[in-house]
Protein backbone atom coordinates (compact mmCIF):
# COMPACT_ATOMS: atom_id res chain seq x y z
CA UNK A 1 0.00 0.00 0.00
CA UNK A 2 1.23 3.37 -0.59
CA UNK A 3 2.87 5.43 1.86
CA UNK A 4 1.95 9.32 2.28
CA UNK A 5 2.18 11.67 5.50
CA UNK A 6 -0.50 12.96 8.46
CA UNK A 7 -0.82 15.85 6.94
CA UNK A 8 -1.04 14.89 3.53
CA UNK A 9 -4.07 12.38 4.33
CA UNK A 10 -6.09 15.07 6.27
CA UNK A 11 -5.81 17.00 2.63
CA UNK A 12 -6.89 14.16 1.09
CA UNK A 13 -9.75 13.40 3.26
CA UNK A 14 -10.86 17.02 2.86
CA UNK A 15 -10.42 17.48 -0.89
CA UNK A 16 -12.28 13.90 -1.35
CA UNK A 17 -15.25 15.35 0.96
CA UNK A 18 -15.36 18.75 -1.02
CA UNK A 19 -15.20 17.19 -4.43
CA UNK A 20 -18.36 15.24 -3.41
CA UNK A 21 -20.36 17.68 -1.50
CA UNK A 22 -20.18 21.59 -2.44
CA UNK A 23 -21.69 22.53 0.61
CA UNK A 24 -18.50 21.37 2.32
CA UNK A 25 -15.70 24.41 2.33
CA UNK A 26 -12.62 25.55 4.41
CA UNK A 27 -11.79 28.42 6.34
CA UNK A 28 -8.65 30.30 8.11
CA UNK A 29 -5.98 31.98 7.78
CA UNK A 30 -3.31 32.23 5.13
CA UNK A 31 -4.88 29.34 3.81
CA UNK A 32 -5.51 30.40 0.13
CA UNK A 33 -2.29 30.76 -1.95
CA UNK A 34 0.54 30.60 1.11
CA UNK A 35 -0.86 27.22 1.98
CA UNK A 36 -1.63 27.00 5.27
CA UNK A 37 0.89 27.91 8.16
CA UNK A 38 2.20 24.50 7.86
CA UNK A 39 1.58 23.82 4.42
CA UNK A 40 -1.43 21.62 4.71
CA UNK A 41 -3.61 22.96 2.39
CA UNK A 42 -1.30 23.94 -0.50
CA UNK A 43 -3.28 23.53 -4.16
CA UNK A 44 -6.13 23.47 -2.76
CA UNK A 45 -6.91 27.00 -3.92
CA UNK A 46 -5.77 25.56 -7.46
CA UNK A 47 -8.73 23.34 -7.55
CA UNK A 48 -11.48 24.81 -5.46
CA UNK A 49 -11.17 28.59 -6.26
CA UNK A 50 -11.24 31.31 -3.28
CA UNK A 51 -15.33 30.62 -2.97
CA UNK A 52 -14.31 27.15 -0.89
CA UNK A 53 -10.90 28.33 -0.18
CA UNK A 54 -11.39 31.20 1.83
CA UNK A 55 -8.82 33.13 3.39
CA UNK A 56 -10.30 35.17 6.48
CA UNK A 57 -8.93 38.22 8.48
CA UNK A 58 -6.77 37.43 11.77
CA UNK A 59 -9.56 37.00 14.61
CA UNK A 60 -10.64 33.89 15.55
CA UNK A 61 -13.54 35.30 17.64
CA UNK A 62 -14.49 36.76 13.77
CA UNK A 63 -13.87 33.54 11.80
CA UNK A 64 -15.58 31.13 14.36
CA UNK A 65 -18.64 33.15 14.53
CA UNK A 66 -18.49 33.08 10.33
CA UNK A 67 -18.34 28.98 10.57
CA UNK A 68 -20.91 28.56 13.20
CA UNK A 69 -23.59 30.61 11.26
CA UNK A 70 -22.63 28.54 8.15
CA UNK A 71 -23.08 25.60 9.79
CA UNK A 72 -26.50 26.30 11.60
CA UNK A 73 -27.72 27.58 7.87
CA UNK A 74 -26.57 24.14 5.97
CA UNK A 75 -23.27 24.07 5.04
CA UNK A 76 -20.18 21.75 6.04
CA UNK A 77 -17.72 24.31 6.64
CA UNK A 78 -14.18 23.44 8.16
CA UNK A 79 -12.09 26.03 9.89
CA UNK A 80 -8.58 25.99 10.40
CA UNK A 81 -7.10 27.26 13.61
CA UNK A 82 -4.02 28.41 12.60
CA UNK A 83 -2.57 27.02 16.35
CA UNK A 84 -4.83 25.02 18.55
CA UNK A 85 -3.95 27.48 21.81
CA UNK A 86 -6.37 30.36 19.58
CA UNK A 87 -8.95 28.37 20.19
CA UNK A 88 -8.91 29.94 23.46
CA UNK A 89 -9.91 33.75 21.40
CA UNK A 90 -13.00 31.97 19.58
CA UNK A 91 -14.72 30.24 23.32
CA UNK A 92 -17.75 32.13 22.93
CA UNK A 93 -18.80 30.84 19.78
CA UNK A 94 -17.82 27.39 20.13
CA UNK A 95 -18.71 26.54 23.65
CA UNK A 96 -21.59 28.87 24.02
CA UNK A 97 -22.85 28.18 20.55
CA UNK A 98 -22.04 25.58 18.48
CA UNK A 99 -21.90 23.35 21.40
CA UNK A 100 -25.67 23.88 22.52
CA UNK A 101 -27.32 24.95 19.46
CA UNK A 102 -28.76 21.72 18.75
CA UNK A 103 -29.78 20.87 22.27
CA UNK A 104 -31.64 24.34 22.74
CA UNK A 105 -33.39 24.04 19.15
CA UNK A 106 -34.56 20.04 20.20
CA UNK A 107 -32.58 19.01 17.52
CA UNK A 108 -34.18 21.26 14.81
CA UNK A 109 -30.93 23.03 14.30
CA UNK A 110 -27.74 21.61 13.61
CA UNK A 111 -23.88 22.54 13.64
CA UNK A 112 -22.07 20.18 11.25
CA UNK A 113 -18.78 22.44 11.89
CA UNK A 114 -15.02 20.66 12.18
CA UNK A 115 -12.46 22.84 14.13
CA UNK A 116 -8.69 21.86 12.75
CA UNK A 117 -6.30 22.67 15.70
CA UNK A 118 -2.81 22.01 14.81
CA UNK A 119 -1.54 21.12 19.18
CA UNK A 120 1.14 19.94 20.58
CA UNK A 121 5.07 20.63 21.53
CA UNK A 122 8.24 19.68 19.83
CA UNK A 123 8.70 22.44 17.11
CA UNK A 124 10.20 25.34 19.24
CA UNK A 125 6.78 27.56 19.33
CA UNK A 126 7.30 28.13 22.81
CA UNK A 127 4.31 28.72 25.42
CA UNK A 128 1.40 30.31 23.53
CA UNK A 129 1.67 28.03 20.44
CA UNK A 130 2.49 24.54 21.87
CA UNK A 131 -0.23 23.66 24.13
CA UNK A 132 -2.54 20.96 24.51
CA UNK A 133 -5.94 21.72 25.60
CA UNK A 134 -8.27 19.39 24.47
CA UNK A 135 -9.17 18.50 28.21
CA UNK A 136 -10.72 21.55 28.37
CA UNK A 137 -12.73 20.72 25.28
CA UNK A 138 -13.97 17.36 26.06
CA UNK A 139 -15.64 19.32 29.70
CA UNK A 140 -18.37 20.85 27.28
CA UNK A 141 -21.10 18.73 26.27
CA UNK A 142 -22.46 19.15 22.75
CA UNK A 143 -18.75 19.12 21.37
CA UNK A 144 -17.02 16.07 19.83
CA UNK A 145 -13.32 15.49 20.09
CA UNK A 146 -10.77 13.84 18.08
CA UNK A 147 -6.86 13.02 18.15
CA UNK A 148 -5.51 10.88 15.54
CA UNK A 149 -2.21 9.80 16.41
CA UNK A 150 -1.58 7.89 12.32
CA UNK A 151 -1.80 9.26 8.93
CA UNK A 152 -4.31 6.44 8.54
CA UNK A 153 -6.58 7.09 11.18
CA UNK A 154 -6.13 11.56 10.31
CA UNK A 155 -7.78 10.35 6.97
CA UNK A 156 -10.54 8.24 8.32
CA UNK A 157 -11.61 10.44 11.59
CA UNK A 158 -11.45 13.49 9.49
CA UNK A 159 -14.24 12.19 6.80
CA UNK A 160 -16.03 11.00 9.14
CA UNK A 161 -16.18 14.42 11.15
CA UNK A 162 -17.06 16.33 8.36
CA UNK A 163 -20.21 14.12 8.10
CA UNK A 164 -21.20 14.49 11.07
CA UNK A 165 -24.27 16.69 12.14
CA UNK A 166 -22.41 18.18 15.58
CA UNK A 167 -19.43 20.36 15.92
CA UNK A 168 -16.41 18.02 15.70
CA UNK A 169 -12.42 19.48 17.28
CA UNK A 170 -9.92 17.74 15.34
CA UNK A 171 -6.72 17.75 17.28
CA UNK A 172 -3.64 17.33 14.84
CA UNK A 173 -0.08 17.17 16.38
CA UNK A 174 2.34 18.81 14.72
CA UNK A 175 5.30 16.41 14.83
CA UNK A 176 2.90 14.24 13.15
CA UNK A 177 2.56 16.36 9.71
CA UNK A 178 5.53 13.98 8.36
CA UNK A 179 4.90 10.74 9.99
CA UNK A 180 4.29 8.66 7.06
CA UNK A 181 2.24 5.64 6.94
CA UNK A 182 -0.16 3.46 4.89
CA UNK A 183 -3.26 5.03 3.67
CA UNK A 184 -5.61 3.71 0.72
CA UNK A 185 -6.35 5.57 -2.20
CA UNK A 186 -10.04 5.29 -1.70
CA UNK A 187 -12.42 6.40 0.72
CA UNK A 188 -13.21 4.68 4.21
CA UNK A 189 -14.17 6.08 7.78
CA UNK A 190 -13.51 5.49 10.95
CA UNK A 191 -15.85 6.09 13.64
CA UNK A 192 -16.11 8.41 16.00
CA UNK A 193 -15.32 6.74 18.80
CA UNK A 194 -14.03 3.78 18.53
CA UNK A 195 -10.35 2.80 20.02
CA UNK A 196 -7.95 1.03 18.14
CA UNK A 197 -5.28 -1.30 20.00
CA UNK A 198 -1.97 -0.34 18.04
CA UNK A 199 -0.15 -3.22 20.09
CA UNK A 200 -1.22 -6.53 21.67
CA UNK A 201 0.55 -7.47 25.11
CA UNK A 202 -0.62 -9.43 28.01
CA UNK A 203 1.20 -7.40 31.08
CA UNK A 204 0.45 -4.13 30.94
CA UNK A 205 -2.08 -1.69 28.95
CA UNK A 206 -0.94 1.71 28.11
CA UNK A 207 -3.41 4.07 27.00
CA UNK A 208 -1.80 6.82 24.65
CA UNK A 209 -3.17 9.52 23.01
CA UNK A 210 -1.54 11.55 19.91
CA UNK A 211 2.07 11.81 19.59
CA UNK A 212 2.56 9.32 23.03
CA UNK A 213 1.12 6.68 20.64
CA UNK A 214 4.64 6.35 18.40
CA UNK A 215 6.30 6.91 21.87
CA UNK A 216 5.10 4.19 23.66
CA UNK A 217 5.22 1.86 20.59
CA UNK A 218 8.79 2.71 21.00
CA UNK A 219 8.86 2.03 24.42
CA UNK A 220 7.14 -1.10 24.07
CA UNK A 221 9.95 -2.21 22.06
CA UNK A 222 12.49 -1.79 24.90
CA UNK A 223 10.11 -3.40 27.58
CA UNK A 224 9.81 -6.53 25.39
CA UNK A 225 13.33 -6.99 25.76
CA UNK A 226 12.96 -6.59 29.39
CA UNK A 227 10.63 -9.40 28.92
CA UNK A 228 7.83 -6.67 29.49
CA UNK A 229 4.35 -7.59 26.87
CA UNK A 230 2.95 -4.04 26.59
CA UNK A 231 -0.58 -3.59 25.16
CA UNK A 232 -1.10 -0.05 23.79
CA UNK A 233 -4.36 1.61 23.17
CA UNK A 234 -5.71 4.63 21.52
CA UNK A 235 -8.41 5.84 21.74
CA UNK A 236 -8.98 8.08 18.92
CA UNK A 237 -11.46 9.89 19.91
CA UNK A 238 -11.45 11.60 23.57
CA UNK A 239 -15.47 12.23 23.17
CA UNK A 240 -17.17 10.14 22.42
CA UNK A 241 -15.16 7.24 24.45
CA UNK A 242 -14.47 3.92 23.55
CA UNK A 243 -14.35 2.75 27.25
CA UNK A 244 -15.39 -0.96 26.00
CA UNK A 245 -11.81 -1.38 24.32
CA UNK A 246 -9.95 0.17 27.23
CA UNK A 247 -11.82 -1.70 29.76
CA UNK A 248 -10.92 -5.04 28.06
CA UNK A 249 -7.71 -4.78 27.62
CA UNK A 250 -6.84 -3.33 31.52
CA UNK A 251 -9.03 -6.51 32.94
CA UNK A 252 -7.09 -8.54 30.18
CA UNK A 253 -3.12 -7.44 31.42
CA UNK A 254 -4.21 -5.99 35.05
CA UNK A 255 -2.34 -3.40 35.32
CA UNK A 256 -2.60 0.27 32.96
CA UNK A 257 -0.53 3.58 32.69
CA UNK A 258 -2.30 6.52 30.78
CA UNK A 259 0.21 8.50 29.20
CA UNK A 260 -0.82 12.12 27.85
CA UNK A 261 1.55 15.34 26.49
CA UNK A 262 -1.11 17.50 28.27
CA UNK A 263 -0.41 19.03 31.63
CA UNK A 264 -0.86 15.81 34.02
CA UNK A 265 -2.80 18.00 36.36
CA UNK A 266 -6.27 18.49 35.15
CA UNK A 267 -5.76 16.41 32.09
CA UNK A 268 -7.70 13.72 30.10
CA UNK A 269 -5.57 10.85 31.38
CA UNK A 270 -7.35 11.84 34.69
CA UNK A 271 -10.49 11.17 33.01
CA UNK A 272 -9.87 7.61 31.47
CA UNK A 273 -8.51 7.19 34.87
CA UNK A 274 -11.24 7.90 36.60
CA UNK A 275 -13.68 5.49 34.73
CA UNK A 276 -11.38 2.61 34.95
CA UNK A 277 -11.63 2.94 38.96
CA UNK A 278 -15.06 3.46 39.04
CA UNK A 279 -15.83 0.42 36.76
CA UNK A 280 -15.81 -3.68 37.27
CA UNK A 281 -12.21 -3.85 35.95
CA UNK A 282 -11.04 -2.06 39.38
CA UNK A 283 -10.99 -5.78 40.93
CA UNK A 284 -8.77 -7.12 37.88
CA UNK A 285 -6.18 -4.64 39.13
CA UNK A 286 -3.17 -5.84 40.14
CA UNK A 287 -1.29 -2.33 40.60
CA UNK A 288 -2.28 1.12 41.08
CA UNK A 289 -3.54 2.70 38.00
CA UNK A 290 -0.71 5.54 36.79
CA UNK A 291 -0.84 8.62 34.97
CA UNK A 292 1.63 10.07 32.84
CA UNK A 293 1.38 13.79 31.68
CA UNK A 294 3.00 16.99 31.35
CA UNK A 295 4.95 19.23 33.98
CA UNK A 296 2.50 22.05 35.39
CA UNK A 297 4.41 24.48 33.28
CA UNK A 298 4.56 26.61 29.96
CA UNK A 299 5.93 25.25 27.36
CA UNK A 300 9.80 26.63 27.63
CA UNK A 301 11.28 27.54 24.40
CA UNK A 302 14.77 26.26 25.10
CA UNK A 303 14.60 22.87 23.21
CA UNK A 304 16.18 20.88 26.10
CA UNK A 305 13.62 22.09 28.89
CA UNK A 306 10.76 22.03 26.18
CA UNK A 307 11.55 18.26 25.88
CA UNK A 308 11.83 17.58 29.55
CA UNK A 309 8.31 19.46 29.82
CA UNK A 310 6.42 16.40 28.54
CA UNK A 311 6.52 12.77 28.29
CA UNK A 312 9.47 11.33 26.32
CA UNK A 313 9.94 7.59 25.28
CA UNK A 314 12.23 6.81 28.38
CA UNK A 315 9.87 8.19 30.61
CA UNK A 316 7.04 5.84 29.59
CA UNK A 317 10.02 2.84 30.37
CA UNK A 318 10.60 3.99 33.36
CA UNK A 319 6.71 4.63 34.70
CA UNK A 320 5.92 1.29 32.95
CA UNK A 321 8.84 -0.39 35.06
CA UNK A 322 7.57 0.68 38.30
CA UNK A 323 3.95 -0.36 37.47
CA UNK A 324 5.86 -3.86 37.14
CA UNK A 325 7.94 -3.54 40.27
CA UNK A 326 10.82 -3.81 37.96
Amino acid sequence: MRQITYSEAIKEAMCQEMRKNDDVFIMGEDIGVYGGAFGLTNGMIEEFGPERVRNTPISEAAISGCAVGAAMTGMRPILEIQFSDFIVIAMDNIVNQAAKMRYMFGGKAKVPLVVRLPSGSGAGFAAQHSQSLEAWMTHIPGLKVVQPSSAYDAKGLMKAAIKDDNTVLFYEHKLLYNAKGEVPEEDYEIPLGEADVKRDGTDITIIATGIMVSRSLEAAKQLEEEGISVEIIDPRTLVPLDTKTILESVKKTSRVLVVYEAVKRGGYGAEIASMIAESDVFDYLDAPIRRLGGVATPIPYNPKLEQAAVPQIDDIVQECRKIMNK
